[in-house]
């Protein structure tokens, strides 16, 4: 009988093969973001960082576009505001609710992080082609999408 983890070093499941991926992600990325000075971040920040821009992202969205709770990004949020990475800020187009923006240092590492992935992404292109890899990201970003949609319930 074979063991899961004997199932799993030669034949990974995709919950196997995204969670390796994923924390290997993160820990170049965090690493690397370490070594130019922003060591206070931590992995769950992704959920944030990852989708914040410029010019400022409701929390309602942010827990959206990452799949997290609401309440989960607000204690994300509270983290990087005391860090010193966001503020919250009136929304012009809505004055009840609150745009999340990046400070100066958030900015700061939003450019870091993102040369740190695309360097990333430079890398796996050269080793397996550049076809190949834009490939490979069309067919995950199909599947993730597509398994993000079959865990929602049916709206009539």
């Amino acid at each position: 009988m074979v063991t899961r983890a004997e199932r799993n070093a030669s034949n990974p499941d995709l919950g196997v093969l995204s969670g390796r991926l994923l924390f290997a992600v993160q820990r170049e990325l965090f690493e690397t973001l370490a070594r130019l000075g922003f060591g206070d971040l931590k992995h769950r920040h992704g959920a944030v960082l990852a989708y914040l821009d410029p010019e400022g992202v409701r929390a309602t969205d942010l827990a959206q576009l990452s799949g997290q709770h609401k309440q989960i990004i607000g204690t994300l949020i509270d983290e990087l505001e005391a860090l010193g990475y966001v503020e919250r800020q009136p929304d012009p187009s809505d004055r009840r609710a609150k745009l999340v923006r990046p400070t100066g240092r958030g900015l700061a590492q939003m450019q870091a992080a993102d040369r740190i992935m695309a360097a990333m992404q430079d890398r796996h292109a050269e080793r397996v082609g550049e076809d190949e890899y834009a490939r490979f990201k069309r067919m995950l970003v199909d599947i993730t999408e597509h398994q993000r949609l079959a865990g929602r319930p049916a709206r009539d």
